[in-house]
C-alpha cells in the first residue's frame, strides 16, 4: 500500500493570508500546507479522500493522471471545494464519488449545474453513491467507515486495509475504537497546540495515539499554530511524524 499525502494543512491553509508568524513566513517549504486530501493506491486501484479546493494543484504538482473512487468524510468547504475541478477525471468515464446522505446533498447544492438533467457542456460526470457506517466497496477496495465527531457533527473517517484516515476530529464514540485495531498506519488530526472545540490538539492527539497504537502514526489538518516542522518535529515519539506536501508513505 502507497499513501501521498496530497495536502495536510487546515481550512486556511499555510502560510495564513495576512499572518506574519514564524511557521507562516517559514522557508522550509514543509510548513506550507494546503488543505486536506490523501491519495490511497492499494490492490492495484487508487483511492482519493477528499476534494478540496487546492485539488487542482494537489493533481498537478503530484503528477495525478487518474484514480478510481472519491471518499468524502464531510460537507466542509475544504473537503469538497475541488469537485468542479474533477472534470478532466471524467471526460471519459464517470466519476464515482461516496459520501453519507447529508454529504450527498450538501454537494448537490454546492453545484447543483452538475446535476441537472441537460447539463452545460465540460461540467464533470460525477455519480453520488450514499454510504452508512458500515463496510462498502469503492472500486473493488473494502472500505470500512469510523464515525467521527468533528465538535457536533457526526462525519467520516474510513479504514482501508491497516491504514486508517481520521480528518477533523475531536473525539471517538467509544465504540469506533474496535475498528482501528492492528494498524500499521493511522493519518489523524492534530489542528495545533492548546485546546479546540472542533478539533484535536496535537496533546489530543498524542493521547489518541497511544491508545490506538499504530505502528506508525503521521498528523494532519495543521494550523500555523501547530509550530514549525523541523522544531516540532523532533519533539513526537519516534513513532509519529509530522506529514507534509508531497510526503508519500509506502508500507
Amino acid at each position: 500500500m502507497k499513501i501521498v499525502f496530497l495536502g495536510t494543512g487546515t481550512s486556511t491553509g499555510n502560510p495564513e493570508i495576512g499572518c506574519q508568524c514564524e511557521v507562516c513566513t517559514s522557508k522550509d517549504p514543509r510548513d506550507w500546507r494546503l488543505r486536506a486530501s490523501i491519495l490511497v493506491e492499494t490492490e492495484g486501484k487508487r483511492i482519493l479522500i477528499d476534494c478540496g479546493p487546492d485539488f487542482r494543484w494537489q493533481m498537478i504538482t503530484n503528477k495525478i493522471y487518474h484514480f478510481d473512487a472519491v471518499l468524502v468524510t464531510h460537507e466542509h468547504y475544504d473537503h469538497v471545494g475541488g469537485l468542479d475541478d474533477l472534470r478532466p477525471f471524467g471526460r471519459y468515464k464517470d466519476v464515482d464519488i461516496y459520501a453519507e446522505d447529508n454529504v450527498v446533498e450538501a454537494i448537490k447544492t454546492r453545484i447543483p449545474y452538475v446535476f441537472r438533467e441537460h447539463k452545460y457542456p465540460g461540467v464533470p460526470n460525477l455519480v453520488l453513491h450514499m454510504i452508512g457506517t458500515k463496510p462498502f466497496e469503492a472500486a473493488g477496495v473494502m472500505i470500512t467507515p469510523i464515525r467521527v465527531m468533528h465538535a457536533k457533527l457526526p462525519i467520516l473517517g474510513f479504514r482501508i486495509g491497516n491504514m486508517a484516515y481520521l480528518t477533523d476530529l475531536k473525539y471517538l464514540p467509544e465504540e469506533e475504537y474496535a475498528k482501528l485495531e492492528n494498524l500499521d498506519v493511522l493519518v489523524i488530526d492534530a489542528l495545533r497546540k492548546g485546546e479546540h472545540q472542533s478539533h484535536e490538539s496535537l496533546e489530543e492527539a498524542l493521547a489518541n495515539i497511544s491508545r490506538i497504537q499504530p505502528k506508525e502514526a503521521y498528523l494532519i489538518h495543521m494550523s500555523h499554530r501547530i509550530g514549525l516542522h523541523a522544531v516540532v518535529e523532533k519533539e513526537l515519539p519516534p513513532h509519529v511524524h509530522y506529514s507534509y506536501d508531497g510526503l508519500t508513505v509506502t508500507f
